[in-house]
């Protein structure tokens, strides 16, 4: 089994920044994927940035520029440095791991950009 405890969301101005945290734990071997989805009242969870094994990275539209994703193998943690947030950054934040064909979820964290 595989555990996510994501960590680092909060309330931030408009045009402030946010660093978001995500540990693995578990039955976690050989190659996995990692990436942060989020989810807006009344919309769909959506991917907001995704890191391979190989490192290789892919961001939604809506991140690219402001978001950076990156991976610590040794740590089993994946991080989403969000910057210049915009109200519409406002969501609960996932952290999703894929190994093979099985995917894990963490229990969320809440991002609210509001002045």
């Amino acid at each position: 089994q595989v555990q996510l405890v994501e960590s680092g969301g909060g309330l931030v101005q408009p045009g402030g920044s946010l660093r978001l945290s995500c540990a693995a734990s578990g039955s976690i071997f050989g190659v996995y994927a990692m990436g942060w989805y989020r989810q807006a009242p009344g919309k769909q969870r959506e991917l907001v940035a995704g890191v391979t094994g190989a490192g290789i990275t892919n961001y939604a539209a809506s991140a690219k520029g402001r978001f950076t994703i990156s991976r610590d193998n040794a740590k089993k943690t994946v991080y989403l440095q969000m910057n210049s947030l915009k109200p519409e950054d406002t969501a609960v934040y996932y952290c999703n791991l894929v190994r093979g064909a099985s995917g894990y979820w963490g229990q969320g964290t809440q991002v609210t950009v509001s002045s």
